[in-house]
């Protein structure tokens, strides 16, 4: 499966309609987010049971404030619509 790029339109759905999901915070301007992204795209490739995400902190602001991201890249883990790892 193809990383999801998640929106405040699409956030919720996702997280709620699927039982696992890992969040990447990013931003374009990102020198260690960049250099993450393939990997993060290849790990998604060999599990299609679970929902890889990507939300664009720039563009999402709104997003990245809710959940207090205060550094990029950084990893967040829902399983079941809870939050299981952030950091």
């Amino acid at each position: 499966m193809a990383v999801v790029e998640l929106t405040k339109e699409n956030f919720e759905s996702t997280v709620t309609e699927s039982g696992f999901v890992i969040v990447d915070f990013w931003a374009p301007w990102c020198g260690p987010c960049r250099s993450f992204a393939p990997v993060f795209e290849k790990v998604s490739e060999e599990h299609p049971e679970i929902v890889f995400a990507k939300v664009n902190t720039e563009e999402e602001q709104a997003i990245a404030a809710h959940f207090q991201i205060r550094s990029i890249p950084t990893l967040m883990i829902f399983r079941d619509q809870v939050i299981i790892l952030s950091g």
